[in-house]
């Protein structure tokens, strides 16, 4: 018996949106399989769950596209024992597939609403491991790093210098950088004090709001 109904709709997308398109890390795959998106979109917006587009979330927010939320995941090259940094909890989808790979992750969110809907759908989703705090996520958590990877999911005009001082000797970071417009994703990986950038294909977030970040108009 099947008891989602959504499950046909998944496998489709992993494999017409993500496999298709060079999405290629098993674990990603797997995560995306597994994870059931339309328990992270508002009541009433579940058919639009595995469609290749954003969805809004209320409060200016949006959860992103399947295609970039595996390929912003693949290019963390995450490990099961890594600690996990997330900047933009959102409707913590993103969270629920990191949660998938690796053991330890935790979340930062600056809008308590939306912080509290993210822990509610993770509970729905049944993902552990995910621990959200309400913070300026431009600051970081320094009280847990150093942080084998960090993923920020909003746009940023530069990497915010904070996240950068907690990533681990060998850490990724994935931030969209750019202007408010459009963004470029960029990969960091930290070599001892040394940082190499790599620049991956162009993409539109919200703003990533804080002290290292942009001004809350």
């Amino acid at each position: 018996m099947m008891n989602d109904p959504f499950e046909a709709r998944r496998l489709a997308m992993v494999n017409d949106q993500l496999r298709r398109r060079g999405i290629h890390d098993e674990r990603v795959l797997i995560a995306m399989e597994e994870v059931k998106r339309h328990l992270f979109l508002p009541v009433g917006m579940e058919e639009e769950a595995y469609l290749d587009h954003p969805v809004p979330i209320g409060h200016g927010q949006t959860i992103s596209q399947p295609y970039i939320v595996a390929l912003m995941t693949e290019l963390l090259q995450l490990e099961a024992t890594d600690s996990v940094l997330e900047i933009g909890s959102g409707s913590g989808y993103q969270a629920a597939i990191i949660a998938k790979i690796s053991d330890q992750v935790i979340s930062l969110e600056r809008i308590p609403e939306v912080a509290t809907r993210a822990e509610e759908n993770l509970r729905r989703a049944q993902i552990e491991g995910v621990r959200i705090i309400v913070a300026d996520g431009t600051v970081g958590y320094p009280e847990s790093s150093p942080y084998d990877a960090i993923l920020v999911t909003a746009g940023a005009p530069s990497v915010p210098s904070p996240l950068l001082s907690q990533l681990a000797d060998g850490g990724r970071l994935v931030a969209p950088i750019g202007d408010a417009d459009i963004q470029h994703l960029v990969r960091v990986v930290r070599h001892g004090e040394e940082f190499v950038f790599e620049s991956f294909e162009p993409v539109r977030f919200v703003p990533l709001i804080g002290q290292f970040g942009w001004q809350d108009q």
